[in-house]
């Protein structure tokens, strides 16, 4: 058994009824940055939260005519939770044991600067940049679908619902306080729908009490945001933190029964997937005994 699932095991395994912690997220207390700021609430490992998120939007996508120019800066975060006993050099262990659709619609939206076939300011072209435009997304709770509706044609299709944070992520390290927007190795905007029901999150703990965040819920989303979003919703949330002493990672890390997967986020593309690769071969090397060239091998199969 690997040694961060065993390590968990062992905390888990306590046999007493978690005490649980309730947040309401709202826009009067959400942030827009990764970093030390004083905690929402504070949670002992063990505990289980409760809370809400709002959507990427801070919610002023509501109808057909809205428009962001009253949106102020995007993916508004829940947070920060100061997670007693978690230091620098600890893993912060985030259990994700339930996430619901907090609406009755979601909002897709193609904004200016983004998406993967516009330009940026990193990727100049001479075009016109593509227009802004939104989508909206009915929820139906019974079927568990949201239903995409097309702005240009009579097309509509059902899509399954995946709940799961498009953000989440702790303080990062040396005092930086980084936009919600920014992916990096204390996990942030990582567009990942591994952050999901049924998946276990690793952190590296940076700061005192990790100081956990989280939101830019997402009802559902193809491999990663090609347009620039996914279905966007705020979401009702239930966590389990747990603190692995004296364990320290570099990246994030998702697990469940079936796969252990590591996170690399950074530009360029290559150097997020050599981080992603190098971070996977430690950790079949570090807890499950592999040499590092057979790790490495097992990626060719």
């Amino acid at each position: 058994m690997a040694l961060f699932h065993l390590l968990l095991g062992l905390l888990l395994q306590t046999g007493a009824k978690p005490n649980v912690v309730r947040f309401e997220g709202t826009l009067e207390n959400v942030k827009y940055v990764y970093g030390v700021a004083q905690p929402v609430a504070r949670l002992r490992p063990g505990d289980i939260l409760e809370t809400t998120t709002l959507d990427a939007f801070n919610g002023v996508l509501k109808k057909p005519g809205d428009t962001m120019a009253k949106m102020g800066h995007p993916n508004p975060l829940t947070g920060p939770f100061y997670i007693e006993g978690a230091q620098p050099g600890d893993t912060l262990v985030v259990k994700i044991l339930d996430l619901q659709v907090n609406a009755t619609q979601g909002v897709g939206a193609h904004s200016v600067g983004f998406g993967a076939l516009n330009e940026t300011g990193y990727t100049r072209l001479l075009n016109t940049p593509l227009p802004e435009e939104a989508w909206f997304y009915p929820i139906d709770p019974k079927t568990n679908t949201a239903t995409f509706r097309a702005n240009d044609s009579k097309f509509t299709v059902k899509i399954p619902l995946k709940p799961f944070f498009g953000c989440i992520g702790v303080a990062p390290a040396g005092g930086e306080a980084i936009n919600s927007l920014v992916p990096r190795e204390f996990g942030g905007n990582m567009d990942a729908t591994e952050a999901s029901v049924g998946n276990i999150l690793y952190l590296p703990v940076n700061e005192p009490g990790a100081l956990l965040y989280m939101g830019d819920g997402h009802a559902a989303q193809g491999d990663g945001e090609i347009a620039g979003t996914a279905i966007e919703v705020p979401l009702r949330a239930r966590l389990q933190v747990e603190v692995i002493k004296g364990q320290k990672i570099a990246w994030p890390r998702f697990e469940n029964d079936q796969s252990i997967m590591a996170v690399g986020s950074y530009r360029p593309l290559d150097d997020a997937l050599r981080i992603a690769f190098t971070e996977l071969v430690g950790w079949m090397h570090d807890d499950y005994g592999f040499s590092n060239m057979d790790a490495y091998n097992c990626f060719r199969k």
